[in-house]
């Protein structure tokens, strides 16, 4: 497993872990007001994170959805 540096981003499982660990901190509780607020605030940058992870695997998903139909999507509806 690599390691990661200070710079690097960590990748959605890694920051989904992490997060998992935040919430369960906090759940905890017993912490003071600014370490609960520090956690917080890491909490709010993991959660962003995984979702900039999430949104660009929705993009490549769909991006090879639509080369696979020739860039023709079917939007669901059922015309007959």
């Amino acid at each position: 497993m690599a390691r990661m540096t200070e710079s690097a981003e960590p990748g959605y499982e890694e920051a989904r872990a992490e997060l998992e660990q935040v919430v369960a901190r906090l759940e905890a509780g017993g912490l003071s007001l600014e370490d609960s607020l520090a956690l917080w605030e890491r909490g709010e940058t993991l959660a962003r994170l995984c979702e900039r992870h999430l949104a660009g695997a929705r993009e490549r998903v769909e991006t090879a959805l639509g080369e696979a139909d020739g860039g023709h999507r079917d939007d669901g509806s059922d015309d007959g």
